[in-house]
């Protein structure tokens, strides 16, 4: 396939959450919602602790999720429970997890919306010839409905999630079979994503140009001069500064 002439790449990839939808302020209406039905002891002013210890993870449930180790369900129930000992909630059993996730996932779900130099990007790239479609950690209908909620789905293809070959990012597979379902080459294919490690090093690994999407306050975790230094990708803070990086 060829994309744009002079182009660094003829197809680009792109994660989702945190990428193109604002899965970050998603998250934070979904635990406000939940603290007001929930945490009786955390006040409005301190929602912003509850969506940094959800964001951060530092068990790791959505990872081992993401390797096949766990269901959605489990990894989801674990992290809810560990959000309500540190601030002050009582133990969820699974009948008490269904009804709280309803509350999560309402507003959750609710929330989403297109970051706003989504669209545009997007637009930029189709208009120069290049292919364009998403890899994403979570579920193929999952990420699906959340592009089709975003006003994107017609041109952002949901190509692989993680329920495609049961596992995800950052093992190199998803990123080969992404670029084949693509119809891209790996080395001329770019893969876009929130995330350093398994996003950006990973497609780089795995033989793509891996492209960090470093927005400003978006980090999980803090991340040394170091690990972006040993990375060795590509990085941007808004997607605007994508088409001029890939020579479009």
């Amino acid at each position: 396939m060829t994309g744009a002439p002079g182009a660094l790449v003829d197809g680009v990839l792109f994660d989702i959450d945190d990428t193109l939808v604002d899965t970050r302020g998603a998250f934070g209406s979904a635990l406000a919602a939940i603290a007001r039905r929930y945490l009786p002891d955390v006040p409005p002013e301190r929602d912003h602790e509850l969506l940094t210890v959800w964001r951060a993870d530092v068990n790791g449930h959505y990872s081992r999720y993401t390797r096949g180790e766990a269901g959605y369900e489990e990894q989801r129930m674990a992290r809810a429970n560990e959000l309500h000992a540190r601030f002050g909630g009582r133990t969820l059993d699974e009948d008490g997890f269904a009804r709280w996730d309803e509350v999560f996932q309402d507003g959750f779900s609710g929330a989403w919306t297109a970051h706003d130099d989504a669209e545009a990007v997007v637009d930029a790239l189709l208009a120069a010839g290049i292919a364009v479609g998403a890899l994403s950690n979570a579920s193929v209908a999952y990420q699906t409905a959340k592009l089709e909620r975003v006003g994107l789905v017609d041109r952002v293809p949901m190509l692989v999630g993680v329920d495609t070959l049961g596992f995800g990012k950052p093992d190199p597979r998803v990123f080969a079979e992404a670029c084949r379902l693509l119809g891209t080459d790996p080395a001329r294919t770019a893969y876009v994503g929130d995330e350093l490690d398994v996003d950006a090093a990973a497609a780089r690994e795995a033989g793509l140009v891996g492209v960090w999407l470093d927005r400003p306050d978006g980090r999980r975790h803090p991340i040394s001069d170091e690990q972006i230094t040993a990375a060795d990708v590509r990085t941007i803070r808004t997607l605007a500064e994508l088409p001029a990086l890939l020579g479009v």
